[in-house]
């Protein structure tokens, strides 16, 4: 019995014994754990979802939207939109309602000029429907407007540097933010406020008569200010070539009205004149006067530049009654497709 205890007592010791040795590893093995824990810590440096919020200010106004992933790397290489005659949708033509706002839309690729701040729109909207029934290419010079006719054609200016672009108008919007127009990303990326989200525009519509003139293309809004600038510095060097032909003339003219433009207002209200277009700018405007003067060489009266509003009017004129000025319109119609109308 002694020995049987003995033994019993041998083999507890000897299982305490190995308990001890297996437990000892399992707490050191626990020591180094921290180290691990440790790492999360590391887990922080996935800012990563901040990416986001810096695409998001892409459009400025739309939730969620932004510059799409692969971005084409020769978006400065894409042309603007090229104007061209193309059918009113009637669709789009009819007044509607968009957010509690009431909208009529132009019916005609009439005189249109507006200034405001104007913001894009990007992959959210990319591929989806427009107003027009089109696809939305962010990657196109393309644009929405409340009211401009779907299709046509609008210059767009940035004012806070000058820089301007050529677009389709194929979309309705925006209605929110008192925003005027939303261009696509790579006409807004051209105007260079795609980091911003939006500026200050200046939207001037491409008529009619300038699409048929190609008028647009020669004399973009974006000169103005450096015309206006320049004029001062290029009366006086002007004399010096002039002598040899008979161009002073013509540069004296031009100086007048530039001089004081107040004073077309007294002939338009004692006269019969023909308006041609009225413009934005200066700029469109004297270069479409040169083109009628080239093609109507024949007009036995004056055409000239004037500040009518905030409109630069080009009119032929003055004419002796109503039915003089539109023969004269008939004949000008027929020669360069431009129909004129009577202001007197």
């Amino acid at each position: 019995m002694h020995s049987f205890h003995s033994v019993n007592l041998l083999v507890v010791l000897a299982m305490l014994l190995l308990a001890a040795c297996a437990s000892t590893p399992y707490e050191e093995s626990t020591s180094p754990r921290p180290a691990p824990v440790q790492k999360p810590v590391a887990v922080p440096a996935k800012p990563a979802p901040s990416s986001p919020v810096l695409t998001r200010k892409g459009g400025g106004f739309y939730k969620d939207d932004g510059p799409g992933e692969d971005v084409p790397p020769n978006l400065d290489e894409i042309p603007d939109a090229v104007p061209r005659r193309e059918p009113i949708r009637p669709a789009n033509a009819r007044p509607y309602e968009a957010l509690g706002q009431t909208f009529k839309p132009m019916q005609t690729l009439g005189p249109f000029s507006q200034t405001g701040v104007g913001s894009w729109y990007g992959k959210k909207f990319h591929g989806a429907k427009t107003s027009s029934g089109e696809r939305y290419d962010m990657y196109a010079m393309s644009a929405a407007h409340p009211t401009l006719p779907l299709p046509s054609y609008a210059r767009v200016t940035n004012l806070e540097n000058g820089r301007s672009v050529v677009v389709r108008v194929n979309d309705r919007g925006p209605f929110l933010h008192s925003r005027i127009i939303d261009l696509s990303y790579t006409a807004a990326y051209k105007l260079g406020y795609v980091s911003k989200g939006s500026a200050r525009l200046q939207v001037d519509a491409i008529t009619a008569e300038e699409i048929d003139s190609g008028v647009y293309a020669r004399t973009p809004v974006s000169p103005p200010a450096q015309v206006a600038s320049a004029a001062p510095a290029e009366a006086p060097s002007r004399p010096v070539i002039e002598p040899a032909t008979p161009d002073p003339l013509e540069a004296l003219a031009t100086a007048v009205p530039a001089v004081e433009p107040a004073a077309p207002a007294p002939l338009v209200a004692s006269g019969v004149f023909l308006q041609l277009g009225a413009f934005a700018s200066s700029a469109n405007a004297d270069g479409f006067r040169d083109y009628v003067k080239n093609e109507l060489k024949w007009l036995g009266q004056d055409v000239s530049t004037h500040l009518v509003g905030d409109k630069y009017r080009l009119r032929v004129g003055p004419f002796n009654d109503a039915a003089e000025a539109r023969r004269v319109a008939d004949r000008i119609a027929a020669a360069i497709r431009i129909k004129p109308f009577v202001v007197q």
